[in-house]
């Protein structure tokens, strides 16, 4: 089998296998790994090109990377006397055995062919390197709840088909095993962090699994300038309405148009932002809060257009009652009054009953026709009180008229006086409530 795979080879290269290749290849079988008294060891360290494309649009966001893959592990079917390396080209890495690696969460991965493949071989006396340059898409779990002012932990995970007893991975050289993030520009992030760790994958059996993490800081500055400055921009411009006399009706209806380009920045920031797993995110609360206070701008000056359509019919109202008020104040007092000389009257009766004596019988008898029953009247009968019960409606009266007077608004300008304080102070306390909350919790 060795032979006709050399064979093979010589035919399709159209070259012979030099001697000291043929030497090392003699009685090899690729099929089988080096070392069954135990586990083949196999050190990585990475090589990060670049980081081309971080996208959130789909549910499941990743990225792109280009990566300089190398393995080094030791075969003692190659060793060989001598103090130098053997430079291999790439294709005959078909005849040798290779950890079987690969890259977990991948979407896609390549190996660059321009012009051939771009891989080396290279044998030491007493083991082998492989380097290989990949482009791969990975996947990545963001959690996107504070976007735009996210920072994000992804992770390149590198594991082997072969279980622990059959392959271990380790880090050549620990964190220093991935270089060329210092370098590295990326269009919307920063590199702030990155480690190595080693874990073990479990399925059915464990597998050995090395896990580069990296963490991403999303520069924030692009969508200050594309959607933070003009979202406060259209607020700052719906409070110039209140600026504007409330009867210049056209002048005024400039809110209605803020309130439209509004809804269209929304929509259209909207269109550039991920299908997230979060339905909220710190974006949306923003262009939420602002469309608030423009639709708060245009109800203020419905509020306010409307109490100066009704002042005047108000007022007049107002005067009216306040005519009707006092004739039934008066009204009342001349009813208090008759009912205050009745009882001072009825009193001034009752006192003559008392102190003069006993009247004869024949009076009560002279008396007893005056009484429709016959029976003698009662010498106490307590006269009605309707003083207590007319004050208390009057005062109550008075209380409600009250009230409505301090609802009432007297000068319907002063809506767009309170509202050239409240609106911009309670905007600048939103602001610094939002974002001590989404930049420091």
């Amino acid at each position: 089998m060795l032979e006709n795979s050399l064979l093979n080879a010589e035919v399709k290269e159209g070259e012979i296998l030099p001697p000291t290749i043929q030497r090392l290849m003699k009685g090899y079988n690729k099929y089988l790994r080096p070392f069954f008294e135990g586990p083949v060891t196999v050190g990585m360290s990475l090589d990060i090109a670049s980081i081309d494309t971080i996208s959130e649009i789909n549910m499941l966001q990743d990225y792109t990377a280009t990566i300089f893959l190398r393995q080094r592990w030791t075969d003692e079917r190659l060793v060989f006397e001598g103090n130098k390396s053997l430079s291999l080209d790439g294709r005959l890495v078909e005849l040798l055995w290779v950890p079987d690696t690969f890259i977990v969460d991948s979407k896609k991965s390549f190996l660059h062919d321009i012009t051939v493949e771009n891989r080396l071989i290279r044998i030491f006396p007493n083991g082998t390197v492989l380097y290989a340059l990949i482009t791969t898409t990975v996947a990545c779990n963001m959690d996107l709840t504070k976007y735009p002012m996210d920072k994000q932990t992804c992770t390149l995970q590198l594991e082997s088909g072969y279980n622990i007893n059959d392959v271990m991975f380790y880090w050549t050289r620990g964190n220093e095993s991935v270089s060329g993030l210092d370098t590295l520009q990326l269009a919307q992030y920063t590199v702030e962090d990155h480690y190595t760790s080693v874990s073990e994958a479990v399925y059915e059996t464990h597998y050995p699994r090395l896990v580069f993490h990296f963490e991403l800081k999303r520069s924030i500055l692009y969508f200050i300038l594309e959607t933070y400055v003009p979202s406060s921009l259209l607020v700052v411009l719906s409070w110039v309405s209140f600026w504007i006399s409330l009867s210049s009706v056209p002048a005024r209806i400039c809110i209605v148009t803020t309130v439209l380009t509004m809804t269209t920045l929304m929509m259209g920031a909207r269109t550039s932002l991920p299908n997230a797993n979060c339905f909220i995110k710190a974006i949306d609360v923003y262009l939420g809060i602002c469309f608030s206070f423009i639709f708060g701008a245009l109800i203020e000056y419905a509020v306010a257009h409307f109490c100066t359509l009704t002042h005047a019919d108000a007022h007049m109202l107002m005067l009216q009652y306040g005519h009707h008020m006092h004739d039934m104040d008066d009204e009342m007092n001349g009813i208090i009054t008759t009912i205050s000389t009745h009882s001072s009257r009825a009193k001034r009766r009752k006192e003559p009953a008392v102190t003069s004596p006993p009247a004869p019988a024949s009076a009560e008898l002279s008396v007893s026709p005056s009484s429709p029953s016959g029976s003698e009247p009662k010498p106490e009968v307590s006269p009605p009180e309707p003083t207590n019960w007319c004050l208390t409606t009057l005062a109550t009266l008075r209380k409600i008229l009250r009230f409505i007077s301090c609802c009432h608004i007297e000068n319907p300008h002063h809506i767009d006086n309170y509202s050239r304080v409240t609106f911009p102070l309670s905007f600048v306390i939103v602001n610094l409530l939002y974002w001590t909350y989404y930049l420091y919790f």
